[in-house]
Protein backbone atom coordinates (compact mmCIF):
# COMPACT_ATOMS: atom_id res chain seq x y z
CA UNK A 1 0.00 0.00 0.00
CA UNK A 2 1.80 3.36 -1.15
CA UNK A 3 1.17 6.09 1.18
CA UNK A 4 0.88 9.87 -1.14
CA UNK A 5 2.22 12.85 1.56
CA UNK A 6 0.89 16.22 0.74
CA UNK A 7 2.59 18.97 0.55
CA UNK A 8 2.42 21.96 2.63
CA UNK A 9 1.00 25.16 0.45
CA UNK A 10 3.53 27.73 1.20
CA UNK A 11 1.69 30.86 0.46
CA UNK A 12 0.93 34.17 2.64
CA UNK A 13 -1.70 33.25 5.40
CA UNK A 14 -4.59 34.48 5.30
CA UNK A 15 -4.55 37.06 8.28
CA UNK A 16 -1.64 38.58 6.64
CA UNK A 17 -3.26 38.90 3.07
CA UNK A 18 -6.06 40.39 5.03
CA UNK A 19 -3.91 42.94 6.70
CA UNK A 20 -1.87 44.41 3.97
CA UNK A 21 -5.33 44.46 1.79
CA UNK A 22 -6.24 46.81 3.88
CA UNK A 23 -3.69 49.55 3.55
CA UNK A 24 -4.74 50.39 0.17
CA UNK A 25 -8.20 50.77 1.11
CA UNK A 26 -7.62 53.75 2.99
CA UNK A 27 -7.00 55.62 -0.02
CA UNK A 28 -10.04 54.36 -1.08
CA UNK A 29 -11.54 57.00 1.39
CA UNK A 30 -10.26 60.16 -0.36
CA UNK A 31 -11.57 59.68 -3.53
CA UNK A 32 -15.27 61.04 -2.55
CA UNK A 33 -13.59 64.30 -0.93
CA UNK A 34 -11.34 65.19 -3.97
CA UNK A 35 -13.71 64.27 -6.35
CA UNK A 36 -16.29 66.90 -4.49
CA UNK A 37 -13.05 68.87 -4.53
CA UNK A 38 -11.91 68.85 -8.68
CA UNK A 39 -16.32 69.48 -9.11
CA UNK A 40 -16.42 72.07 -6.67
CA UNK A 41 -13.52 74.06 -8.51
CA UNK A 42 -14.81 73.38 -11.91
CA UNK A 43 -18.16 74.51 -11.25
CA UNK A 44 -16.40 77.71 -9.78
CA UNK A 45 -14.09 78.09 -12.72
CA UNK A 46 -16.92 77.49 -15.54
CA UNK A 47 -19.54 79.90 -13.62
CA UNK A 48 -21.70 78.18 -12.41
CA UNK A 49 -21.24 78.90 -9.02
CA UNK A 50 -20.75 82.76 -8.51
CA UNK A 51 -17.27 83.69 -7.36
CA UNK A 52 -19.32 85.99 -4.85
CA UNK A 53 -21.02 83.47 -3.34
CA UNK A 54 -19.32 80.11 -3.42
CA UNK A 55 -15.42 81.04 -4.19
CA UNK A 56 -13.02 78.44 -5.87
CA UNK A 57 -11.23 75.80 -3.58
CA UNK A 58 -8.16 77.59 -4.93
CA UNK A 59 -9.07 80.68 -4.46
CA UNK A 60 -10.00 79.89 -0.28
CA UNK A 61 -6.89 77.95 0.00
CA UNK A 62 -4.67 80.84 -1.38
CA UNK A 63 -6.64 82.91 1.81
CA UNK A 64 -5.47 80.16 4.05
CA UNK A 65 -1.96 81.06 3.23
CA UNK A 66 -2.37 84.62 3.36
CA UNK A 67 -3.61 84.33 6.74
CA UNK A 68 -1.04 81.52 7.58
CA UNK A 69 2.03 83.98 6.41
CA UNK A 70 0.84 86.82 8.20
CA UNK A 71 0.13 85.02 11.81
CA UNK A 72 -3.34 86.23 12.15
CA UNK A 73 -4.29 82.30 11.37
CA UNK A 74 -2.30 80.97 14.59
CA UNK A 75 -3.43 83.83 16.90
CA UNK A 76 -6.91 82.95 16.32
CA UNK A 77 -7.02 79.24 15.62
CA UNK A 78 -5.14 79.12 19.20
CA UNK A 79 -7.59 81.07 20.99
CA UNK A 80 -10.33 78.63 19.81
CA UNK A 81 -8.33 75.43 20.83
CA UNK A 82 -7.87 76.59 23.79
CA UNK A 83 -11.32 77.34 24.20
CA UNK A 84 -12.48 74.14 23.15
CA UNK A 85 -10.01 72.32 25.29
CA UNK A 86 -11.05 73.93 28.20
CA UNK A 87 -14.74 73.82 27.88
CA UNK A 88 -14.17 70.20 26.80
CA UNK A 89 -12.77 68.93 30.19
CA UNK A 90 -15.08 71.28 32.18
CA UNK A 91 -18.07 69.45 30.57
CA UNK A 92 -16.03 65.97 30.29
CA UNK A 93 -15.13 65.27 33.33
CA UNK A 94 -18.44 66.84 34.56
CA UNK A 95 -20.25 64.01 32.79
CA UNK A 96 -17.84 61.35 33.65
CA UNK A 97 -18.14 61.84 37.41
CA UNK A 98 -22.07 62.17 37.26
CA UNK A 99 -22.56 59.29 34.66
CA UNK A 100 -20.68 57.13 36.98
CA UNK A 101 -22.19 57.84 40.02
CA UNK A 102 -25.83 57.83 38.54
CA UNK A 103 -24.98 54.44 37.31
CA UNK A 104 -23.20 52.89 39.92
CA UNK A 105 -25.65 54.54 42.89
CA UNK A 106 -29.01 54.31 43.23
CA UNK A 107 -29.25 57.58 45.53
CA UNK A 108 -26.83 58.93 42.74
CA UNK A 109 -29.40 57.44 39.96
CA UNK A 110 -32.70 59.15 41.70
CA UNK A 111 -30.91 62.32 42.35
CA UNK A 112 -28.98 63.10 39.35
CA UNK A 113 -30.54 60.86 36.29
CA UNK A 114 -34.08 62.94 35.87
CA UNK A 115 -32.56 66.63 36.56
CA UNK A 116 -30.07 66.08 33.77
CA UNK A 117 -32.89 64.22 31.53
CA UNK A 118 -35.02 66.89 31.45
CA UNK A 119 -32.12 68.88 30.50
CA UNK A 120 -31.37 67.31 27.77
CA UNK A 121 -34.45 68.33 26.27
CA UNK A 122 -33.88 72.11 26.19
CA UNK A 123 -31.06 73.07 23.17
CA UNK A 124 -28.34 74.23 24.65
CA UNK A 125 -27.63 77.19 22.15
CA UNK A 126 -31.10 78.56 22.67
CA UNK A 127 -29.91 79.36 26.66
CA UNK A 128 -27.50 82.07 25.08
CA UNK A 129 -29.83 85.09 26.34
CA UNK A 130 -29.80 83.67 29.31
CA UNK A 131 -25.81 82.81 29.75
CA UNK A 132 -25.27 86.20 28.90
CA UNK A 133 -27.24 87.46 31.97
CA UNK A 134 -25.67 84.17 34.01
CA UNK A 135 -21.77 84.43 32.92
CA UNK A 136 -21.70 87.63 30.85
CA UNK A 137 -20.62 87.91 26.89
CA UNK A 138 -16.72 87.37 28.19
CA UNK A 139 -14.54 84.16 27.80
CA UNK A 140 -16.81 82.45 29.97
CA UNK A 141 -19.73 82.38 27.85
CA UNK A 142 -17.75 80.92 25.37
CA UNK A 143 -16.19 77.87 27.46
CA UNK A 144 -20.15 77.47 29.05
CA UNK A 145 -21.31 76.55 25.85
CA UNK A 146 -18.28 74.43 24.67
CA UNK A 147 -19.01 72.46 28.66
CA UNK A 148 -22.50 72.28 27.82
CA UNK A 149 -22.63 71.01 24.30
CA UNK A 150 -19.83 68.18 25.19
CA UNK A 151 -21.55 66.65 28.64
CA UNK A 152 -24.93 65.39 27.61
CA UNK A 153 -23.41 62.63 24.52
CA UNK A 154 -20.53 61.69 27.07
CA UNK A 155 -23.48 62.16 30.45
CA UNK A 156 -25.45 59.72 28.38
CA UNK A 157 -22.91 57.16 26.44
CA UNK A 158 -20.92 56.88 29.58
CA UNK A 159 -24.09 56.30 31.78
CA UNK A 160 -25.55 53.63 29.31
CA UNK A 161 -22.52 51.83 28.77
CA UNK A 162 -22.03 51.07 32.55
CA UNK A 163 -25.48 49.83 32.79
CA UNK A 164 -25.40 47.66 29.85
CA UNK A 165 -22.82 45.54 31.48
CA UNK A 166 -24.11 41.93 32.15
CA UNK A 167 -24.57 41.82 36.05
CA UNK A 168 -23.54 38.28 35.91
CA UNK A 169 -19.93 39.39 34.98
CA UNK A 170 -19.85 41.22 38.15
CA UNK A 171 -21.30 38.42 39.88
CA UNK A 172 -18.77 36.25 38.65
CA UNK A 173 -16.18 38.87 39.45
CA UNK A 174 -17.12 39.03 43.62
CA UNK A 175 -17.44 35.37 43.26
CA UNK A 176 -13.29 35.08 42.61
CA UNK A 177 -12.81 37.40 45.08
CA UNK A 178 -11.95 40.59 43.62
CA UNK A 179 -13.00 43.62 45.95
CA UNK A 180 -15.17 46.63 44.84
CA UNK A 181 -12.04 48.59 43.25
CA UNK A 182 -11.05 45.77 41.41
CA UNK A 183 -14.63 44.98 39.74
CA UNK A 184 -14.79 48.58 38.60
CA UNK A 185 -11.24 48.08 37.22
CA UNK A 186 -11.16 45.00 35.52
CA UNK A 187 -15.04 44.61 34.72
CA UNK A 188 -16.76 47.89 34.94
CA UNK A 189 -14.37 50.11 33.29
CA UNK A 190 -13.54 47.83 30.68
CA UNK A 191 -17.32 47.55 29.89
CA UNK A 192 -17.81 50.61 29.46
CA UNK A 193 -15.03 51.95 27.53
CA UNK A 194 -16.66 51.62 24.03
CA UNK A 195 -19.66 53.44 24.89
CA UNK A 196 -17.55 56.36 26.94
CA UNK A 197 -14.96 56.56 23.32
CA UNK A 198 -18.47 57.33 21.30
CA UNK A 199 -19.46 59.57 23.67
CA UNK A 200 -16.45 61.37 23.35
CA UNK A 201 -16.52 61.26 19.91
CA UNK A 202 -20.08 63.23 19.80
CA UNK A 203 -19.45 65.29 22.63
CA UNK A 204 -15.59 66.90 20.44
CA UNK A 205 -18.37 67.39 17.71
CA UNK A 206 -21.04 69.21 19.86
CA UNK A 207 -18.16 71.17 21.48
CA UNK A 208 -17.12 72.63 17.99
CA UNK A 209 -20.72 73.38 16.92
CA UNK A 210 -21.26 75.20 20.07
CA UNK A 211 -18.07 76.81 19.82
CA UNK A 212 -18.89 78.13 16.57
CA UNK A 213 -21.77 79.61 17.96
CA UNK A 214 -19.90 81.24 21.05
CA UNK A 215 -17.20 82.80 18.75
CA UNK A 216 -19.87 84.81 17.18
CA UNK A 217 -21.35 87.13 20.52
CA UNK A 218 -18.18 89.54 21.55
CA UNK A 219 -15.05 87.78 20.44
CA UNK A 220 -11.94 89.69 19.43
CA UNK A 221 -10.49 86.48 18.32
CA UNK A 222 -10.92 83.20 17.04
CA UNK A 223 -12.34 81.22 14.08
CA UNK A 224 -15.49 82.34 14.49
CA UNK A 225 -14.72 85.90 15.50
CA UNK A 226 -12.46 85.71 11.82
CA UNK A 227 -15.57 84.41 9.97
CA UNK A 228 -17.82 87.18 11.44
CA UNK A 229 -15.32 89.80 10.97
CA UNK A 230 -14.90 88.53 7.38
CA UNK A 231 -18.62 88.66 6.85
CA UNK A 232 -19.03 92.51 7.77
CA UNK A 233 -16.71 92.84 4.99
CA UNK A 234 -18.36 90.20 1.84
CA UNK A 235 -15.17 88.07 1.89
CA UNK A 236 -16.91 84.91 1.32
CA UNK A 237 -13.52 83.36 1.09
CA UNK A 238 -12.47 84.21 4.74
CA UNK A 239 -15.86 83.10 5.67
CA UNK A 240 -15.45 79.63 3.52
CA UNK A 241 -11.70 79.19 4.97
CA UNK A 242 -13.18 79.26 8.31
CA UNK A 243 -15.74 76.63 8.24
CA UNK A 244 -13.18 74.80 6.43
CA UNK A 245 -10.72 75.08 9.23
CA UNK A 246 -13.61 74.14 11.76
CA UNK A 247 -14.33 70.96 9.69
CA UNK A 248 -10.42 69.86 9.44
CA UNK A 249 -10.10 70.17 13.42
CA UNK A 250 -13.47 68.48 14.34
CA UNK A 251 -11.81 65.91 11.67
CA UNK A 252 -8.32 65.75 13.36
CA UNK A 253 -9.96 65.44 16.72
CA UNK A 254 -12.01 62.89 15.82
CA UNK A 255 -9.40 61.09 13.75
CA UNK A 256 -7.19 60.90 17.22
CA UNK A 257 -9.63 59.75 19.42
CA UNK A 258 -10.12 56.96 16.84
CA UNK A 259 -6.69 56.02 17.08
CA UNK A 260 -6.99 55.88 20.83
CA UNK A 261 -10.01 53.66 20.77
CA UNK A 262 -8.86 51.42 18.38
CA UNK A 263 -5.26 50.84 20.87
CA UNK A 264 -7.18 50.73 24.22
CA UNK A 265 -10.02 48.33 22.65
CA UNK A 266 -7.34 46.24 20.98
CA UNK A 267 -9.09 43.17 23.12
CA UNK A 268 -12.87 44.03 21.01
CA UNK A 269 -12.86 42.60 17.61
CA UNK A 270 -16.01 44.19 15.75
CA UNK A 271 -17.54 43.77 12.32
CA UNK A 272 -15.78 44.63 9.42
CA UNK A 273 -16.72 46.38 6.62
CA UNK A 274 -16.64 44.15 3.32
Amino acid sequence: MTTTATAPVVGTPAPARRRRSRGPRRWHRLISPLTLLVLWETAARTGLLPEEKVPAPSLVAETGRRLAVDGSLWEHLFDSLTRAATGLAIGGTLAVALAATAALLRIGDNAIDPPVQMARMLPHLGLVPLLIIWVGIGEELKISLVALGAFFPLYFNTYAGIRDIDQRLVEAARTCGLNQWQRLRHVVLPGALPSLFLGLRLAIGAGWLSLVVGEQVNAQTGIGFLMMEAREFAQTDVVVFGLLVYAGLGLLSDTLIRIAERRTLAWRRGLQAT
